[in-house]
């Protein structure tokens, strides 16, 4: 390495990695330093831009938390989690979407058909589904991770006035795979803009608003992973996502519904909306 060059540099770092055990982390190394150089090589990168960016990263370095993460929002704007996302998709399986930055893991799990509105204003929701491979068979050991934002567009992270955990749960399905979970009907929001994420989005004169939604992780041995959203079909934001996450697939109709026996089963008022929530999951390759 005594010569080093601008047309040896690329080749000489990716061979400074070519020990990595794992084939697969092995390719990943060597792809990213081979697109990196490329991006640099192609844009002219300047120090200063250079230096520009590297203090970007140390900002949202600054500004992330466990309970916040600006690197997912940064993939999020960039539409990376999204292609992600469609890169994993499976014939027959329920879409996936994005993670979002306030997903934590931890959330308390309560029963099946739990209630979680408790002191939440807003419009009361029953959620329906049932949980089942590409086939159509149930999996009754599935699980769902389960959060949203409450009526005034915040998470828990974002309000100190809302407990923690607000709105959020797991859940085990019955043995036929179904579940139900009363909450309230979600709004849209605009994503965190007090960080770099924030200035990326003013820069480029982008809004930042999400349209109404639920986070979903589905999980079931044997099975992929499913992180997924269900959108509002009612929302005026489903055109604009900030983060590129919706789904034809995945937006779905919030139903008036007025049931007596299931609302006195789960504490819901006597009108109440209802969404359809059925979900698939493919098998592990």
């Amino acid at each position: 390495m005594k010569n080093i060059t601008r047309e040896n540099l690329t080749d000489t770092v990716k061979s400074s990695f070519s020990q990595i055990d794992g084939e697969r982390q092995r390719h990943l190394v060597n792809r990213l330093v081979h697109h990196l150089h490329a991006f640099a090589s192609e844009t002219g990168l300047s120090h200063d831009e250079w230096r520009e960016g590297i203090a970007f990263l140390h900002r949202m370095a600054e500004i992330s938390s466990p309970s916040r993460s600006e690197f997912t929002l940064l993939s999020d704007v960039l539409g990376l989690s999204s292609l992600v996302d469609l890169l994993a998709a499976r014939p027959g399986a329920t879409e996936g979407s994005v993670l979002g930055p306030f997903h934590t893991r931890g959330s308390p799990w309560v029963d099946n058909g739990s209630n979680l509105i408790k002191d939440n204003p807003g419009e009361a929701v029953l959620i329906r589904g049932r949980v089942s491979d590409t086939e159509g068979q149930a999996l009754p050991k599935a699980t769902i991770d389960f959060w949203q934002n409450a009526d005034n567009g915040m998470y828990w992270q974002m309000d100190d006035s809302q407990p923690q955990d607000n709105l959020r749960c797991q859940i085990q399905v019955q043995a036929d795979g179904s579940f139900e979970l009363a909450t309230i009907r979600p709004r849209p929001y605009l994503v965190p803009t007090d960080g770099p994420v924030g200035e990326l989005l003013r820069l480029s004169h982008r809004d930042a608003w999400r349209p109404a939604h639920y986070h979903i992780i589905v999980e079931a041995p044997g099975h992929r992973s499913l992180i997924t959203e269900v959108f509002d079909a009612a929302d005026p934001w489903l055109d604009k996502d900030a983060v590129f996450g919706v789904r034809a697939s995945l937006v779905c109709d919030f139903q008036p519904a007025s049931d007596a026996a299931t609302a006195a089963r789960l504490g819901l008022p006597a009108q109440y909306l209802a969404v359809e929530l059925p979900i698939r999951l493919a098998r592990e390759d």
